[in-house]
């Protein structure tokens, strides 16, 4: 056991005469989630809507009437007239403005005979996001156009009422669990992966067995050493990034402890997928040639940045097997929804289980290597 702890010391000691390193995997994630929380998730704000109005009755006065309250209050859109409907087209086709509405002739008209009137909305479904938020906002105006002057005393329509579990969660926050989880990985990824090359290619490994250590007690003192970085870089990730994101549920002792166990489960996952990963690796470059692969593979089929019921089966079937996964559901489940240890309960069973097999198959790689 000492042995083992004089390993981990000189890790920690090299991790801490390397300030750079230490900031590149703990602020990047940050930087990331700041920037992406702000860039992405948020509600569209002062689009421009072409309005063609080729009907100049009292109808077409009430739409936009809808569309002047939508700017007062949402501002999803503010509105552009135009004269001819072909010149608002082509200005959508150029991004002028993200959207037109045509009220076409006779629209009045067919109002008050309730012959079917319509109005149409051209979008550019180049950008999904964009054309399905003015969709949904068009429909919304369209919904209170048809409502009648006078209610009905009966009801005599199904309606829906949503009751939302939480109150509105940013798109900063959403990002939070990503974002400790990414933390972590590149602390691993940098402090453990590619510095475990560096040692191995400059003969550091081979120095270790000349001295009385065993080479169980050097794989483990590697792990170990690896692991407390993530951790430490998980701690401070985790700390800074719900202030950042203003999550106030960190302060609850129980929240606190799920936190810590889910830290320290994750370190161990990923460090000891890394070391599996590079245990027979010699060539120094190959963990930075990685590193963008694993981040792809490993990061966005997670469930951080979109739901993974929307992934095709194959990438369900890697989310399955991917650490990523659990440790962004047990972040999310606490940050977020504030839950107990019991909802968290088989992502910390799956990831404890995952470091034991990892490292388990890791350690006759690395006797066979040396």
């Amino acid at each position: 056991m000492n042995r083992m702890m004089a390993i981990i010391e000189r890790e920690m000691r090299k991790y801490f005469r390397s300030p750079t390193l230490m900031m590149v995997s703990m602020v990047m994630p940050l930087v990331q989630l700041i920037v992406l929380g702000n860039a992405f998730g948020g509600k569209i704000r002062d689009a421009k809507m072409g309005v063609v109005d080729e009907d100049h009755g009292t109808q077409a006065v009430r739409i936009k009437e809808a569309f002047d309250a939508v700017r007062a209050n949402m501002r999803t859109f503010v509105t552009v007239p135009y004269d001819n409907e072909v010149q608002a087209r082509e200005d959508v086709r150029n991004g002028k403005i993200q959207g037109a509405v045509i009220i076409p002739p006779q629209y009045s008209k067919l109002v008050y005979e309730k012959n079917h009137p319509r109005i149409a909305l051209i979008v550019d479904n180049s950008d999904n996001f964009m054309s399905s938020t003015l969709e949904d906002e068009m429909n919304a105006v369209t919904d209170s156009l048809n409502q009648p002057d006078v209610s009905p005393r009966l009801l005599q329509q199904t309606a829906l009422e949503t009751v939302e579990l939480y109150p509105y969660i940013e798109y900063m926050k959403f990002l939070l669990p990503g974002s400790i989880t990414l933390a972590m990985f590149v602390s691993v990824m940098i402090g453990g992966g590619m510095l475990y090359i560096d040692d191995k290619a400059r003969g550091v490994h081979e120095g270790y067995l000349v001295t009385p250590i065993t080479k169980a007690e050097l794989v483990f003192g590697l792990n170990g050493a690896g692991a407390i970085k993530a951790v430490m870089t998980g701690v401070v990730t985790t700390l800074i990034g719900s202030l950042l994101a203003g999550v106030g549920t960190i302060f609850h002792p129980w929240t606190i402890l799920g936190l810590f166990l889910m830290i320290v489960l994750t370190s161990a996952a990923f460090n000891s997928m890394m070391f599996l990963l590079m245990v027979r690796v010699e060539d120094p470059l190959v963990p930075r040639a990685m590193f963008g692969i694993l981040n792809t593979l490993l990061f966005f089929p997670s469930g951080a940045i979109y739901p993974v019921q929307a992934f095709p089966a194959w990438l369900r079937a890697i989310t399955r097997a991917d650490p990523f996964t659990y440790a962004v559901h047990g972040f999310k489940s606490l940050l977020l929804k504030e839950t107990g240890l019991a909802a968290i309960a088989p992502d910390m069973i799956y990831l404890g289980i995952f470091a034991v097999v990892t490292l388990g198959l890791a350690v006759p790689l690395f006797k066979r290597t040396l």
